[in-house]
């Protein structure tokens, strides 16, 4: 084996940590499979002979790309991040598979990923990495250009942002799907009194259709989004549905000819819809491999 083929090995040994990394800060996975592969460019063509934890030193080397992704978006003046949904992992009910364990460990579901993406980019990664994936705030630092107490500041308001917005969801995935099935059943008898009975006061429901005007969308409080209750009968009556785990939560695929027309993420806090986010965005959902869910 050349010194090539071993650092490879070395590499792959952190791909998993690395994409679910880059996921968190990216919110993509297209991106986040680039940031990977910018690292694997990166660790090529560096010496790295005196590195003696190179699974933090690809963090680090990851992390910094994310952070250069990140500004670029902004710099170019895209619609805000916020606005649209991050991409979904789509597991089967049984189970997520173990490839995804990473990529939604420590529930990092869409709310989540929602709030981090309205956070400033050294903020997101500073709460990330620090937060999520234990790295010091001396190798934060130099990556964010300021001091280590100045990288605390900026995880610790990041901290309080997440906390303050995005809800904490049950863990237990079986009472999860049992609310799930009982917001569908409301749905599809356009109950509208038993759809507000599984619904948080201060539920918030986001919907992305994709770039066409009026694509995405928000919805505060349980008047508002109960207010939809044509459109969720209109929906749960005209297409099959199949139970998933969206990012490791209870969710749905809706499908129509065996195509998914839209996935609905829920979170669940304190037996009750907290947050509904629905992608419908034809582009992306094209994407998606639904035959996970035969399985």
């Amino acid at each position: 084996m050349d010194e090539r083929e071993f650092l490879a090995g070395r590499f792959e040994a952190h791909r998993t940590h690395l994409r679910a990394v880059a996921y968190r800060m990216l919110g993509s996975l297209a991106e986040a499979d680039d940031a990977v592969q910018e690292a694997w460019l990166k660790l090529s063509r560096a010496d790295v002979g005196d590195v003696e934890n190179l699974g933090g030193w690809l963090t680090t080397v990851v992390g910094r790309v994310c952070l250069d992704m990140l500004r670029t978006r902004g710099a170019r003046r895209e619609e805000p991040l916020e606005a649209r949904l991050p991409d979904p992992v789509v597991s089967p009910a049984a189970g997520v598979d173990p490839e995804q364990e990473a990529l939604v460990a420590d529930s990092v579901g869409l709310a989540l990923l929602v709030v981090l993406q309205s956070l400033g980019p050294a903020e997101r990664l500073a709460f990330v990495l620090h937060d999520m994936f234990g790295v010091p705030f001396e190798e934060i630092a130099p990556i964010v250009g300021r001091s280590p107490a100045a990288a605390r500041q900026l995880a610790s308001r990041a901290r309080r942002r997440v906390q303050g917005a995005a809800p904490v969801p049950d863990p237990d995935l079986t009472r999860q799907r049992e609310v799930v099935d009982a917001f569908l059943a409301a749905a599809r008898d356009g109950d509208f009194d038993a759809l507000v009975a599984v619904l948080h006061p201060d539920v918030v429901l986001r919907t992305d259709r994709g770039a066409v005007p009026g694509g995405r969308a928000e919805l505060r409080g349980v008047r508002d989004v109960s207010g939809q209750m044509a459109t969720f009968h209109r929906a749960a009556s005209s297409y099959a549905t199949r139970p998933a785990l969206i990012n490791g939560a209870a969710g749905v695929v809706a499908l129509a000819d065996g195509r998914p027309t839209s996935v609905l993420s829920f979170t669940i806090a304190n037996g009750v819809i907290a947050a509904i986010d629905i992608l419908a965005d034809p582009e992306r959902l094209a994407r998606l491999d639904v035959t996970v869910l035969d399985g």
